[in-house]
């Protein structure tokens, strides 16, 4: 059976794309820049399956962003997001943290997108989509960065293209104090490193499942 996906790749610094056609497994499918929280781009019931793994909690309007997955979710298909966890110990959440006492204050009405991490907002949003909460599980999960450098090699990467970790050093640059993010960073990657000869570091979100 040929399988059509569709993705939705939301435009930032470093990493803007726009809509093009690409070789999916098995078949083919469609992947165009948009958002989360506005999929007017896209018919009602349109999938079994919508997937979002650290991704729609970055998008603004989280009740806008429930809805539109809501939406868009044929009747017995399912929902799936991948959600970092707030203060907790491990990189991700470490790192918004720490790169959050660079960048200037939020402006006013901002919601932050760690608040996905929060299983009772979770809850909430989806409510108002209109899914009830015996319909939605929750998960701890882990993902680890491998990669084959050093973990300061690593958080070169992370510099270049995580728009947070991005952000906050053009900030810090401007404010005089890239050398000390720098060096809080590197401590960090070097603590959670659980790798002697690469870099492996574990972190931990919260997975969600909505059965719509």
């Amino acid at each position: 059976m040929r399988r059509w996906h569709h993705g939705i790749a939301r435009g930032e610094s470093g990493s803007r794309r726009s809509g093009r056609r690409y070789r999916a497994q098995p078949g083919s499918g469609w992947e165009q820049e948009g958002d989360a929280s506005n999929l007017e781009q896209l018919p009602d019931k349109s999938f079994d399956l919508v997937v979002s793994i650290f991704g729609a909690m970055f998008a603004p309007k989280p009740f806008e962003v429930a809805k539109e997955m809501v939406r868009v979710t044929r009747p017995g298909g399912r929902i799936v997001m991948g959600n970092w966890i707030p203060n907790d110990p491990t990189l991700v959440a470490q790192i918004l943290k720490i790169s959050s006492n660079y960048t200037p204050p939020p402006p006013e009405g901002f919601v932050s997108p760690m608040t996905w991490g929060v299983e009772s907002n979770v809850l909430e949003r989806f409510a108002a989509a209109g899914i009830p909460a015996k319909n939605i599980s929750f998960a701890r999960d882990t993902f680890t960065f491998n990669f084959p450098g050093t973990p300061s090699a690593l958080l070169d990467e992370f510099g270049k293209y995580y728009g947070p970790t991005m952000n906050a050093f053009d900030a810090a640059e401007k404010n005089g104090r890239a050398a000390d993010l720098q060096k809080e960073l590197e401590e960090l990657f070097k603590s959670q490193n659980k790798s002697k000869d690469a870099t492996s570091i574990p972190a931990t979100f919260l997975r969600v499942t909505v059965a719509v």
